[in-house]
Formats: structure tokens, sequence, C-alpha cells
């Protein structure tokens, strides 16, 4: 090996593996140098993607103790965040985690504590921060494109949420908490960046309004998402077939609530759209905009000249670029991003507290949801946390 390389671990050989290959660059920065998974597909994934020669173990533990490891990617399933990036952190690697950083506010509270404790450097995988369409609206927003932003409003259109989230361990709360929480992660974190705040008070609602109903079960343990997700197919979503034997998260859900600078927010995710995209719009004291695709071919339109009724020629129409790969390019600059950072530290467009946020509040939504949509208060992070991360992970 190169001695120039930053060694990489592996943790979780499954569908978002394809982050790990990001960081695979013999001789060129990085490398894969180790994975971990239990399952066998993983681990003959590891050797397809890394080589035969990478060491595959059963489990992170044993990776870690194997040493020789100058960072971390966790990728494996969410309830498994946590504990895999504790060890890693106490281990001293460099850490990656994919989002969302846990699935309670009380793991991501214990884990940034551990990685100040530790000195570990800590980065969480929130793609969207590099996704073409959203870094346009946060510079707009910047910009004064619509003056003070004084509310943001997200509308989810989850159209393959039947076979992505309802066929494997997504579709248990005991993995995800809700879906509030585990897709709304990415659009929670992109909301607080538009408004500048993080909520701090939510009700919501919601119901497993359509995949409750389907009773055709199985257990898909040994199988993968893209085995299984024809998007041509499963049309009307009550034709689908082959669920999770447990499913009790909602499919539909909707989110109310204020930022602590004062933002109102809004956000809707649903499972059974016909179509699947994002759509965002921020209003402010002086105008709106709001992103018309999510990918590429998509624009951002702004209203801030005048009164009137609906206009398709908006005052600014601004295209977004194309890029190659996955998100728009955004899980490569994603990675590209954490090599730079495990490396030498510095500044990072993604933030373990506003992942941190992102949680707390679908966490809170998820009990305010099942509780009768009572308000529910988001816990604030303890100023010591706010100090340590906001200097960068000194």
């Amino acid at each position: 090996m190169t001695s120039g390389d930053l060694r990489i671990g592996v943790v979780g050989v499954g569908e978002r593996a394809v982050l790990a290959s990001h960081a695979h660059h013999p001789g060129a920065g990085a490398r894969v140098v180790a994975c971990a998974d239990p399952h066998p597909r993983g681990q003959e994934a590891a050797r397809t993607l890394f080589g035969p020669e990478v060491p595959v173990h059963q489990g992170h533990e044993e990776m870690l103790a194997a040493g020789g490891l100058d960072a971390v990617m966790v990728l494996s399933p969410d309830h498994l965040h946590a504990r895999c990036v504790l060890d890693a952190l106490r281990a001293g690697v460099a850490v990656f985690v994919e989002k969302p950083l846990a699935i309670t506010t009380d793991d991501c509270d214990l884990v940034l504590r551990t990685a100040r404790t530790t000195g570990s450097r800590l980065y969480v995988g929130h793609n969207l921060r590099h996704a073409p369409f959203v870094r346009r609206m946060r510079q707009l927003v910047l910009d004064g494109a619509v003056g003070r932003v004084r509310a943001v409003w997200c509308r989810h259109f989850v159209g393959h949420g039947g076979d992505f989230y309802f066929k494997d361990w997504h579709a248990e709360r005991r993995n995800t908490t809700s879906l509030l929480l585990q897709k709304g992660a990415h659009d929670l974190d992109v909301i607080h960046w538009l408004a500048g705040g993080s909520l701090r008070r939510v009700t919501a609602v919601g119901e497993l309004a359509v995949y409750g109903g389907i009773s055709d079960r199985r257990d898909r343990g040994g199988e993968r998402m893209s085995e299984w997700h024809d998007p041509e197919a499963n049309w009307p979503p009550t034709s689908l077939r082959g669920l999770n034997p447990v499913v009790d998260v909602e499919d539909i859900s909707m989110l109310h609530g204020r930022t602590d600078n004062g933002v109102l927010v809004s956000y809707e995710q649903c499972h059974f759209t016909p179509d699947y995209w994002r759509n965002y719009t921020v209003i402010g004291d002086h105008g709106r905009l709001e992103n018309f695709g999510d990918l590429d071919g998509s624009v951002i339109k702004v209203w801030n000249s005048r009164r009137s009724g609906y206009r398709d020629d908006a005052d600014l129409t601004v295209p977004v670029p194309r890029a190659e790969g996955m998100h728009g390019g955004a899980d490569r600059l994603l990675v590209e991003e954490f090599l730079r950072f495990a490396a030498a530290g510095g500044p990072t467009e993604t933030s373990p507290l506003a992942a941190r946020e992102a949680v707390a509040a679908g966490h809170a939504a998820a009990t305010s949801l099942r509780s009768g949509s009572v308000p529910v208060e988001v816990p604030p992070l303890p100023e010591e946390l706010v100090s340590y991360y906001a200097q960068g992970q000194p």
C-alpha cells in the first residue's frame, strides 16, 4: 500500500456501499483496506468492490481490533449506527456515518459527546448539502433573493416508497423510529439550512394508510432492494406484494413547526405517490422561490418583483447544472469532502450539529404523531457541544 493513502474501513457493504467506492483510489490518496459485514452477500460484495485481498470481518469490533485504519465509513442499517460510530470514535479513527446520525436524540447526543471527548473527527453523510439544486437555493437565500426568510415548506413525493422502505428493515419502528426521521432527516436538514435555524417545537400527523392493508409479506433478509425494485411495475401501490413481515411505520406524514429563529416550517412526506421528487418553497418578506425538479433538467424559480396571478415567467429562473453520478454528483462530492476532513480537518458543508438537529426534529415529530398530534418540544443542544463543533472539531 502506498504510504500516503488514507486507510479506510467500511462497516456494512449493502446498497449504499457505492459511497465507499468513491473513497477507493489506491495510490491516489485513499483506499479501502478492510470491511465488516455479517452477511455472505455483503462479504462477497466487499471483495467485488475492493478486491479479493481486502480482509472482510464478521463485525466492526473485529475490524477495529485488527488495527491499521485511519478512518471508518459506517454504512450499516440505521439502528446499528450509534454502536458502530461510538466504537470507532473510541478507537481514535475519523468516522463517516451515513445519515441519519442515529435513530434517537439521546444516541445522537452521546455520539457528539464521545467525539468531543476522544477528539476523533466525526462526519455525517448528508449528501443533499452537495446536491446542485439545494446549493443553488441556499445561495439565492443568502443573496437576499426573497428577503428575510419567514417560512420553508417541503413536499416529498416518495414515488418508489413501497419498494424502498416497506419491503425490508426500514418498515419497522425499532430500526428507524419513523420515516419522518429516517427519510425525513435529509429534508429536515435542508429545511434548517434554508431557514438558517433549527426546529424547536413541532406537531405532526400521519398514518399507515396504504401499505398496512397489504397482507402479502415475506422475509427478504437475503435479498437487496435492487433485486426487487422495478420502477415500471407495482402500480397502483395497493398491488405491491412481498412486504416486510412487520410494517409499523407510517406511509404518509405531515409536520408543522417553528425554528429557533422564528421561521415557520411545513414538511409533508408520502410514500405512495406516482412521482418521486422533492419540492421546496422558501417564502421571504420580499418574494418566493421554489424548485421544479431536483435532478438534471430542474430549475429554480424566483418571484420577487410584483403581485400577480401565477406567472410561469418568473422574475428569475435558475437552471440547475447537470452533473454525473448519484444525486446529481452529490455522493462523490460528499465523500471527497470527508476524505479531506479525515486527513486534515477544517470546515465542511455538512455538520454533526445539524445532523443531530434533523434527527431531534424527526424524533419529536414521531412522538407528536403517535400522541394525538400534541406539540412536542425539540430538546436544545448542550452549549458546550455547540461551542466545540462550531469551531470545526478543533
